[in-house]
């Protein structure tokens, strides 16, 4: 089964912006919990800092994945994405 993982970190500078800037935080959370309704996102992750994100993504591929990812409110806030293309064993 095909996934996507996407891996982000939030640059120092990021995380000040939207720590001080309430809406932000309700604007991502409304992409997350559609994709997760869509059946698009199978798992999200917040670091204990909450510098970093993991993203999993099914039934879509690493284009799509990546204009997804740029539409969200922290998108100019992220200092690093990586994409990665998995095979779910189990």
């Amino acid at each position: 089964m095909y996934r996507i993982l996407v891996f982000i970190t939030l640059s120092d500078n990021g995380i000040e912006i939207i720590k001080s800037t309430p809406e932000l935080p309700k604007k991502e959370m409304e992409f997350i919990n559609l994709w997760k309704e869509q059946n698009l996102l199978e798992s999200f992750y917040i670091s204990v800092s909450r510098k970093d994100a993991v993203l999993v993504f099914k039934d879509t591929d690493k284009a799509r994945c990546k204009e997804m990812i740029e539409i969200l409110p922290y998108f100019p806030y992220m200092s690093e994405i990586d994409y990665h293309e998995l095979n779910k064993q189990f």
